[in-house]
């Protein structure tokens, strides 16, 4: 804008704020500070000396910090040691208990078995053994199909920091080729040796699959004993095309083929409850009894 004319008569024009911002980008003081630097000249007096007394005691809190928590972690490694030595004596213990009961459990067994074949008879003791055999009591041999599953790639959530589980088998999955493998005719069924009865169990617990109770890991076998065709139905029908969509969306790994002289243990002997009926609590009226007439 114009200013007032001057005492000379001529219109005089003042500087805007916007071309005095453009010619004098920087503040006095900036300008100062920035030649100081261009001349070699540091912060001097008090200012410095404080900056250096407050980062010497930053190290040493630093230093001593550290070798306080190298000390604590040195004189707890011992007790973890002797802690971890302990668990791995308690399960070494554990393990030899077990194999010592399992040892026993199967001498007893042959035992039960031999004084039952002296009581049965030939003919008993052979229909015996087919029931055993049928309900999963008694090892059996012969051919038909493995189906081999396993985990295919997980790779890491890059904003979780978490494995991805959509390519881990599940217990659904193992159950589904159980299921296939009975309706396709087999006669027995174990996953990785775990026999297969009328009342085992597949089920998820974590990231681990229990059969019965007892922990698999991937590769998942699941062999079965049956019709020469067994591979081949189990193969083409709704199961085989259920594990190729997974093969092909997560690539879990997935397979079929023929197996033949194969031989199944025996399972477990299962923990059977039986039934009783329950006892009524006394002064209740049986079903026998009959209300008395003529009220209160």
């Amino acid at each position: 804008m114009t200013s007032p004319d001057g005492g000379d008569g001529q219109r005089r024009f003042a500087p805007d704020f916007l071309t005095e911002l453009f010619q004098n980008p920087l503040d006095p003081g900036y300008a100062d500070a920035a030649a100081r630097k261009a001349r070699g000249e540091g912060r001097t007096g008090a200012p410095k000396r404080i900056v250096r007394g407050i980062s010497t005691l930053t190290v040493i809190a630093l230093g001593f910090l550290l070798v306080v928590a190298y000390q604590q972690t040195m004189a707890d490694e011992p007790a973890r040691s002797r802690a971890r030595a302990t668990l791995v004596d308690q399960v070494q213990s554990r393990r030899g208990e077990t194999a010592e009961l399992q040892a026993r459990a199967d001498r007893l067994r042959a035992e039960v078995a031999d004084l039952r074949a002296k009581q049965l008879g030939g003919a008993g003791v052979a229909r015996l053994r087919g029931l055993e055999a049928e309900t999963g009591l008694a090892p059996v041999r012969g051919s038909g199909a493995r189906v081999t599953v396993g985990d295919g790639p997980m790779p890491v959530d890059p904003l979780t920091g978490e494995r991805k589980s959509e390519a881990r088998v599940r217990d659904t999955d193992l159950q589904v080729a159980t299921n296939a493998l009975w309706a396709a005719g087999a006669e027995a069924v174990a996953v990785n040796g775990q026999r297969l009865t009328a009342t085992s169990t597949i089920r998820q617990a974590g990231e681990a699959i229990l059969v019965d109770l007892r922990p698999v890991t991937t590769p998942y076998q699941v062999v079965a004993i049956g019709p020469k065709d067994l591979a081949g139905t189990f193969r083409e029908g709704a199961a085989g095309r259920f594990f190729r969509a997974l093969n092909n969306k997560f690539g879990i790994t997935y397979d079929v083929t023929v197996v033949s002289n194969v031989t199944l243990d025996a399972a477990a002997e299962p923990n059977l409850r039986q039934a009783v009926p329950s006892v009524p609590p006394s002064g209740a009226p049986t079903p026998s009894s009959k209300p008395s007439k003529g009220g209160r």
